[in-house]
């Protein structure tokens, strides 16, 4: 991945990610409902398994979902760590914006 890649990738996925968690936070008046759901839309991302399998045959897919979040390469968890950035700095602007005392929010 090349330089310019690597940065626009990083920035859409904070922005992305901001965006979906500041809404729901609105939404779901919850603020840090996204930092909570984001490491599963990681797993859905990384890994190619179905999500109730987690639950059904959990002594091979976990082990499975280990080794694939240690083959990642370095770009792909900065990106994945700039989107998990993007989630929480939307429940600390959602927090703020309530202790400013913006009701919507």
């Amino acid at each position: 991945m090349s330089l310019p890649q690597l940065l626009i990738s990083m920035l859409l996925f904070l922005v992305l990610f901001f965006g979906i968690g500041f809404l729901l936070n609105m939404i779901l008046r919850s603020t840090w409902v996204m930092a909570i759901i984001y490491p599963i839309i990681v797993i859905m991302i990384i890994d190619d398994v179905k999500f109730y399998e987690y639950f059904l045959a959990p002594g091979t897919t976990l082990p499975a979902l280990g080794e694939k979040f240690i083959s990642l390469y370095v770009p792909d968890i900065i990106v994945l760590t700039t989107g998990l950035v993007g989630a929480i700095l939307a429940g600390i602007v959602i927090r703020m914006l309530r202790v400013r005392g913006y009701q919507m929010f």
